[in-house]
């Protein structure tokens, strides 16, 4: 064991990195490759936001072609060798705008400057000149329709006008729009389908929300499509599907505990090549094509201990773009040609931080009251094992989603919060995704109840290790980690010596009245998931922590986005006053020019600055 004097010296050596080196720009990020493997792009600062730069991949100076100062990008895309789309979004609202630029500077255009307008990426239509396929809810606030963008002269051409509850498309390898994905009755989701863009959708498969049929590629002839499907198992395996019938051709890969999560498609070679599943650790993948797997087995074994994914690739597939990462480091951007076999380094996203320096996230389990075996990670501070960690201040970190999942790899708010002498435990509670039909349906209606006992329990069985000082127990989420926060400190008090929430709700009532209206297709499903205002009321209520904050009696700490579209300022704001009336000690810091999230650094640093010194005082 150390001595106290021990452990107080390697919380004070840990605690000299600035808290800016965590949360600062990367130097570089987001790097891209040209369609015909000339140039790279990527986002680095200006002025302290996000922009685009691009060079050759001989080296060279790069030019900037964006001059954003408000807010950074959003995100990039290469139209084709000589141009590069770009979204971005006001104060935080989400109603992203697409815009253009070429990679010379010049004809920067703004393509759907609307306002209140969302604007997605469809299919960047790599095989059709000039023409992107986006979506925009211009016609309708509520609803998406899909048009074809002429990038060349702007003309904007609707495909099909959205009933109001089409939900997702797809396209095939020609750039023909062939199926969409609709909510019919609240509830059930449809494929339609047509072999043509001169034929009207039909109806092919109905389904409650609670199965899965995802068409993730259509195969080389536009035939037959590989599909993610939980019908009939537990598992969303892949299969190859009859697009005009759903009818399962062949069981082409399942895994025994998680659900496939991907797939990796040659647009050269118009074959399927590998599927991939998101393990604890590791990524579980498996190959259909040997070629591709001696390839990535030679990639990785540039880069042993490392995490190494294919950021992006040339048209002709021959020049790539690689991410290298690990747990204890925000990664590095490797140059890549398949016939030279020789990585070389273009960027590292945070040169400053030294990897020695940074801390293990070990992956770890635990039981629920109920019998579910939860996947989770717990980080400790320097210099600490998981045999030697004993009686240290802990902070439960619950993510966000709620139907989203925590992965290994590199987090800064854990390296941040471990390098002040806190340990971090982040777990995959019921309704996190990737485990298969029963683990996520298990968390239907049991936001604050069955949800939030994962989360108790993860505490419990730290408490239970010797490994959490049960004085010295924080909690912290952001979206639903907000409210799981929320709800930690109202219905399990005794557990936690102080909270912060961020963005997080806290009226399950009020939430459900003030979501975006590009949401409200999917209400009634939300009812199902969540609660029914009317049929529900009772639960919801008892699950609502701003109705029970005289449960509170510890610090709380709470971050808000005054423009958040998805948890409006409301949620927050109904909290403090709740507590403030009963004199609870509150925090409470808004940002006006953030939404669901602050993005702006300067922003980021107040928050994580008043984190530092709020957990310092309290935990």
């Amino acid at each position: 064991m150390k001595s106290r004097h021990q452990c107080e010296a390697l919380h004070f050596g840990a605690s000299q990195l600035p808290m800016e080196d965590f949360f600062r720009n990367s130097e570089r990020t987001g790097y891209q490759i040209s369609p015909d493997g000339k140039h790279i792009s990527f986002m680095a600062p200006y002025h302290d936001r996000m922009n685009i730069f691009v060079q050759s991949v001989d080296g060279g100076e790069a030019l900037r072609l964006t001059s954003e100062t408000e807010r950074s990008v959003a995100g990039y895309m290469w139209a084709d060798a000589h141009r590069i789309l770009f979204m971005k979004d006001t104060g935080g609202d989400e109603n992203y705008r697409l815009y253009g630029v070429g990679i010379d500077g010049s004809d920067l255009r703004a393509y759907t400057d609307f306002p209140g307008v969302r604007t997605s990426i469809i299919d960047d239509l790599e095989e059709v000149p000039d023409e992107v396929m986006i979506g925009m809810n211009r016609r309708n606030p509520e609803v998406f329709d899909p048009y074809r963008l002429n990038l060349r002269t702007g003309e904007l051409t609707m495909l099909a006008e959205n009933p109001g509850n089409w939900q997702g498309w797809m396209t095939d390898h020609k750039g023909r729009l062939r199926s969409v994905v609709a909510i019919v009755d609240g509830v059930n989701t449809q494929i339609l389908y047509r072999d043509t863009e001169e034929e009207d959708f039909r109806p092919v498969l109905t389904t409650n929300f609670k199965e899965t049929v995802s068409f993730m590629e259509f195969t080389a002839d536009d035939r037959y499509v590989y599909a993610g499907t939980n019908i009939g198992r537990d598992k969303v395996a892949l299969v190859l599907m009859d697009p005009s019938t759903c009818e399962e051709i062949e069981v082409l890969y399942e895994h025994e505990k998680y659900d496939v999560d991907s797939i990796s498609f040659s647009r050269l070679q118009k074959k399927l090549l590998a599927v991939y599943c998101r393990g604890h650790k590791e990524p579980v993948r498996h190959y259909f094509d040997e070629e591709e797997r001696e390839l990535r087995e030679r990639i990785r074994a540039h880069f042993p201990g490392k995490r190494v994914g294919m950021a992006d690739c040339d048209k002709a597939e021959q020049r790539m773009l690689l991410y290298v990462g690990s747990d204890r480091t925000r990664g590095a951007y490797y140059y890549y040609d398949v016939n030279e076999d020789a990585p070389r380094k273009v960027a590292e996203l945070a040169p400053w931080l030294d990897e020695a320096e940074m801390v293990e996230m070990h992956p770890v389990n635990y039981t629920t009251r109920d019998g579910w075996d939860i996947e989770a990670y717990l980080s400790l501070p320097k210099g600490y094992t998981l045999e030697t960690a004993r009686q240290l201040p802990v902070v439960v970190n619950p993510h966000g989603g709620p139907w989203a999942r925590d992965a290994w790899g590199y987090s800064s708010e854990v390296q941040f919060l471990c390098s002040r002498g806190y340990a971090v435990f982040q777990m995959n509670f019921r309704g996190s995704t990737g485990y298969g039909r029963k683990f996520l349906e298990a968390s239907y209606k049991q936001w604050g109840r069955a949800m939030q006992n994962d989360i108790t329990d993860g505490v419990k069985w730290l408490i239970a290790q010797g490994i959490a000082d049960p004085s010295r127990v924080a909690i912290y989420g952001g979206s639903y980690g907000g409210y799981a926060t929320l709800a930690g400190v109202c219905f399990t008090p005794e557990l936690y010596c102080c909270a912060i929430d961020y963005v997080g709700v806290s009226n399950l009532f009020t939430f459900m009245n003030t979501i975006p209206p590009y949401w409200r297709p999917m209400l009634e499903m939300m009812y199902e998931q969540v609660g029914h205002p009317e049929h529900d009321k009772e639960m919801l209520a008892a699950c609502s922590p701003a109705l029970h904050a005289d449960c509170i009696r510890v610090p709380l700490f709470v971050a808000q986005g005054a423009n958040d579209p998805r948890v409006n300022k409301a949620e927050s704001d109904q909290m403090v006053e709740a507590l403030r009336s009963r004199g609870v000690e509150v925090e409470y810091m808004v940002k006006d020019d953030e939404g669901h999230g602050f993005h702006n650094q300067e922003n980021r640093f107040d928050f994580y600055r008043a984190m530092e010194a709020f957990l310092k005082k309290h935990l």
